[in-house]
């Protein structure tokens, strides 16, 4: 018998703060509303970049050569374009639409910066960046990179031309996503037009959460704004999303890595010991170089 997975709470934006020079974000969690790092598990952290106009500049904005060691960073682009490059050799440009989904694992340098011609001319800029948790057995793992374009996406076609879902990682309806994933995760876009209703159905004890990316929706029966974030309860299965007006919406959810975390700035580690050699690694050159 299916049961309802209740919407615990609906999350206002809460106060931007600049990464580098070139993300104006909204961080959801673990600090904007002090969710815990276990309670989005496996989702470490959600920055939100809202739609901001950023003007014309001959030097692009964004964030220079960083370390990231034990988790995944997902970049999802949904206008502007970003050009990054690691210390592994990978480089690129995620365009609107596409998704970055790079594994640091045991160690990774990275940079990212707005692409050259879209910094020249300036321009609409709207980004979802995820830190996911990589469970222990596989922290140290070698590097990988996923470019999820537009082409590779999952789609499942709405009846009556209500829209589609847009499946990143797992699978809608049969349907499956592009991204491997360490662990079990759902990641949609819900593209949806007005009146457009639909059912989610995820494990009860499966964190879930939705991001209101553009337009409106029902949650259930909770109203949930364009740049809010509905959080679901650990209640119940399945749940239904009915967009008031045209919508995008962000849908994460996967099961927890129930497993010690110890955290410092781009390390995302077990204990602190794991931490304490993530930090002399990298500052021992284990990265690899990257320039600036």
């Amino acid at each position: 018998m299916m049961s309802t997975k209740k919407v615990q709470q609906v999350l206002a934006p809460p106060p931007a703060h600049m990464v580098g020079d070139g993300f104006r974000v909204h961080n959801f969690f673990p600090s904007g509303y002090n969710i815990s790092n276990r309670r989005m598990s496996p989702f470490f952290m959600l920055d939100y970049n809202s739609k901001i106009e950023f003007s014309p500049r001959e030097i692009p904005r964004g964030v220079g050569v960083h370390p990231h060691r034990g988790f995944e960073t997902v970049t999802i682009a949904y206008h502007g374009r970003v050009a990054h490059g690691d210390s592994y050799g990978n480089s690129g440009v995620i365009g609107e639409g596409e998704v970055q989904w790079m594994t640091a694992a045991s160690g990774i340098l990275h940079k990212e910066h707005h692409e050259e011609e879209f910094s020249k001319t300036g321009g609409l800029f709207q980004m979802v960046q995820l830190w996911v948790n990589l469970p222990a057995k596989d922290k140290m793992s070698t590097p990988k990179y996923q470019a999820i374009t537009k082409e590779m996406m999952g789609r499942y076609a709405l009846p009556d031309g209500k829209g589609e879902v847009e499946i990143i990682a797992g699978s809608y309806e049969g349907v499956k996503g592009p991204a491997f994933t360490f662990t079990p995760i759902e990641l949609y876009n819900l593209r949806l037009k007005k009146g457009a209703r639909l059912t989610l159905d995820f494990p009860e004890t499966d964190n879930t959460g939705l991001l209101m990316i553009e337009g409106s929706a029902l949650v259930n029966e909770e109203t949930t704004q364009q740049d809010h974030f509905a959080l679901m309860a650990n209640e119940g299965t399945t749940f239904t999303v009915e967009a008031l007006e045209d919508a995008v919406v962000l849908v994460l959810s996967g099961t927890p890595i129930n497993e010690p975390i110890a955290s410092y700035g781009p390390f995302l580690m077990n204990t602190s010991e794991e931490l304490q050699q993530a930090i002399k690694d990298f500052n021992t050159g284990k990265f690899g170089t990257l320039e600036d």
